[in-house]
């Protein structure tokens, strides 16, 4: 059975998904843009827009019951592939060494919203 999971603590959906879904334990996170929950602002800046996405996953597998250790799978889209290696040490800040999910980062034309980061995740409960 499928369990729809919604927190304020992160940006609400801008289309026609949810947050994120729960079925048979496996958590599918939809892909998280750089916006500020509590103004609604996006972040601007690779730095900032990484912190503000992997935040706003956090705030979301927290809702869940959950932690980025539960993590086994990620996809990172990024406008330019420059940004990589700010992200990567970014991304990896939040993540426990002995846990890395797998992952893929593939590079896009464009983003909604027109921002440069956007992470879905897929986790699993324990």
């Amino acid at each position: 059975m499928k369990k729809i999971i919604n927190t304020v603590n992160a940006p609400a959906a801008i289309g026609p998904y949810s947050q994120a879904n729960m079925a048979n334990g496996i958590l599918y996170i939809s892909g998280q843009i750089p916006v500020d929950p509590t103004t609604g602002k996006l972040m601007e800046g690779i730095e900032k827009e990484t912190h503000q996405v992997m935040k706003n996953l956090e705030a979301i597998l927290t809702e869940a019951g959950m932690t980025f250790k539960n993590v086994v799978k990620a996809t990172i889209f990024l406008k330019n592939m420059d940004d990589f290696a700010v992200m990567n040490d970014i991304y990896a800040s939040y993540l426990d060494a002995e846990s890395f999910p797998a992952r893929e980062t593939i590079q896009v034309s464009c983003l909604p919203k027109n921002v440069d980061i956007e992470i879905s995740m897929i986790a699993h409960q324990d």
